[in-house]
């Protein structure tokens, strides 16, 4: 397999002498596999050369499947310029999550619209499908295509790509879900010592990788003011991959703040972590014009994942409870989901949820963990010694995010956390991805 970098710079496109090296055009990554099928990840400006190239090639017909991350517009506002598009005979698969506000099809055409743009998404002559995905194992062209949600304020898919006896996988834009990568008193460097369920979810993602393209967007002192923007530190991401045995890691998405002298910094201080940790973990930080060749090898372990492909959320509907003893809180999240078409009910207390958990079981339930009386860990306890609730999805609100706060969750049963102050689209990406991995009966 082929890996090109188009575009490797996060927000905005940022060209200028100062970003000559590394680049100043938005997301965009090439895949080639070896029967010549075309896999392009994101569609920011960087979209605009790579269309330039493929056109240039002089081919019969283009066929290009498009992964799209999600639908922000320093992803997708390349596609208006993705000039294979224009020539009928042509064909373009787009791929995205599923859950966000409006179809992939709106959110090209929104862009497209004569406001914007010259020429409507539908006059285009090629011929272009469009295919919502959720988490789960998909075949696009020769390659088995794993996806799974990521933590962004927004629907936002990661993907794995196994082809050709290799994995790459792209994991932007993305954050922690905790402050705390480790669980107090185990050894760290493992994917099992990790301290939360998404960042140990993340890890097994990205396990055993040759490539991994991770959003590195800001220095761990950066990104103390960052939290809930949906971005990750390098720290983070190098000690992430070197516990999961990835052999490459490209750190992209660079802010539009750092010039080359600042990413070449990064990537000096990356690779010295790199280096400490003694896994053999290569890094680099991508830039424009990179391209890889990737080797088949005969031990690559494909991404288990125990619901190979997930229902629409989207067609289903779902009876969310939220539990709160702070009115105005309560308020801030039921305006939220039912503003997704979520029904909502609410409970004030913890005996409150519980009595009504037993007369009409919701398909999740958003707990605070701290209330007055009955607190959110002993309404979790209550839960999880029951068959009939013992799976039941709960999603904890909480300001506290030391360690062993954060521990006693996840022990209690916890699903998944958002911790407080959090935006409404943080909150309703994570509920989103939650009801995602719910099974049908």
């Amino acid at each position: 397999m082929r890996v090109r970098f188009w575009g490797t710079r996060g927000s905005i496109a940022t060209p200028g002498p100062g970003t000559n090296y590394f680049g100043g055009n938005t997301s965009c990554v090439e895949l080639t596999t070896a029967n010549g099928d075309l896999l392009i990840i994101d569609c920011g400006t960087g979209m605009h050369p790579l269309a330039a190239k493929l056109m240039a090639q002089g081919k019969k017909a283009i066929n290009a499947n498009i992964l799209i991350g999600h639908t922000h517009w320093d992803h997708i506002q390349g596609f208006p310029f993705f000039s294979p598009a224009f020539v009928k005979g042509n064909s373009v698969a787009i791929h995205g999550p599923e859950g966000s506000h409006g179809s992939l099809h709106h959110a090209l055409a929104g862009q497209m619209e004569f406001t914007y743009f010259p020429i409507e998404l539908n006059q285009l002559p090629a011929a272009i499908t469009y295919h919502e995905l959720t988490e789960g194992i998909h075949t696009i062209g020769s390659a088995r295509v794993a996806t799974q949600f990521l933590n962004h304020p927004a629907m936002t898919l990661g993907y794995r790509v196994e082809v050709d006896g290799v994995a790459v996988v792209y994991l932007v834009d993305h954050e922690p879900f905790s402050d705390e990568l480790w669980r107090a008193g185990a050894e760290p460097g493992r994917i099992g010592s990790i301290l939360h369920e998404g960042d140990r979810r993340h890890a097994k993602f990205m396990a055993d990788a040759d490539l991994v393209i991770h959003d590195s967007q800001y220095t761990p002192e950066e990104y103390a003011s960052k939290k809930t923007w949906g971005h990750s530190s390098y720290d983070y991401v190098v000690q992430i991959a070197s516990a999961a045995g990835v052999r490459q890691l490209a750190l992209t998405h660079h802010d539009p703040g750092h010039d080359d002298h600042f990413v070449t910094d990064i990537e000096r201080s990356a690779r010295t972590l790199a280096s400490q940790l003694g896994t053999g973990l290569e890094v680099f930080c991508a830039y424009e014009a990179c391209e890889l060749a990737l080797d088949s090898r005969s031990n690559l372990k494909p991404f288990v994942n125990a619901n190979p492909f997930q229902e629409s959320v989207a067609q289903r509907c779902f009876h969310i409870l939220v539990v709160d003893d702070q009115p105005d809180m309560v308020r801030l999240v039921v305006s939220a989901l039912e503003e997704d078409q979520y029904t909502v009910s609410t409970a004030a207390s913890g005996p409150e949820a519980l009595r009504m958990i037993g007369e009409c079981m919701p398909d999740l339930v958003v707990l605070d963990y701290r209330m007055s009386g009955m607190d959110g860990l002993a309404v979790m306890k209550t839960l999880r010694a029951k068959p009939e609730t013992q799976s039941l999805p709960v999603l904890m609100l909480t300001a506290l995010t030391d360690e062993p706060s954060t521990r006693a969750g996840f022990e209690a049963g916890v699903t998944d956390y958002v911790t407080k102050p959090f935006s409404i689209p943080q909150l309703t990406a994570r509920v989103r991805a939650c009801l995602a991995r719910i099974k049908l009966a």
